[in-house]
């Protein structure tokens, strides 16, 4: 076991890149395949592996010895905080479909906005509904998408600091 979690750390950039790629094919997969739309705070769960990937590519580089050591405790800890970030958003979408909070009113039954062309659509007869950020599209082993996320980000987080901790303790 220690082998394999040696193993993790040592490829930990380069697993983090893939993931935050990963999670994004997924999404767009249930977005294209699965016609779900994605609802307000859905895209904002994107957002942050979208964010995740440049500075995941900055901690591989790192980990190559290509930048001064000194970095990479600072972009581990960014990364980490992007992965906590992550999974806030995800928690709270997660509460919000629970019923735990309300979720936000662009997106909730509380209320909502319409635009422009969605009321062109409406006018034409056209049957739309937004997709709702308080109500789970997808649910699988009782956690929805948002569930998921939220624990696929703790997990990244801690990887991240186990990671970010592990190249401090190394002697150069």
């Amino acid at each position: 076991m220690r082998a394999f979690i040696a193993s993790i750390l040592r490829h930990w950039p380069a697993l983090a890149f893939v993931t935050s790629a990963a999670m994004l094919a997924i999404a767009h997969a249930f977005q294209t395949f699965g016609h779900l739309a994605p609802c307000t705070l859905c895209l904002y769960e994107r957002q942050v592996y979208w964010v995740a990937l440049p500075i995941a590519a900055l901690a591989f580089i790192a980990s190559q010895g290509v930048s001064p050591k000194v970095f990479t405790p600072w972009i581990g800890g960014l990364l980490a905080l992007i992965f906590l970030t992550g999974a806030g958003i995800a928690i709270y979408h997660a509460g919000a479909e629970w019923k735990f909070w309300p979720g936000p009113t662009t997106c909730s039954s509380a209320g909502g906005g319409v635009s422009a062309a969605g009321l062109a659509d409406l006018m034409n007869g056209a049957k739309v509904e937004a997709p709702r950020c308080d109500k789970a599209a997808w649910v699988f082993l009782g956690l929805s998408m948002a569930g998921w996320n939220a624990l696929i980000s703790l997990k990244l987080a801690g990887w991240t600091i186990a990671w970010t901790i592990r190249g401090r303790s190394r002697k150069p």
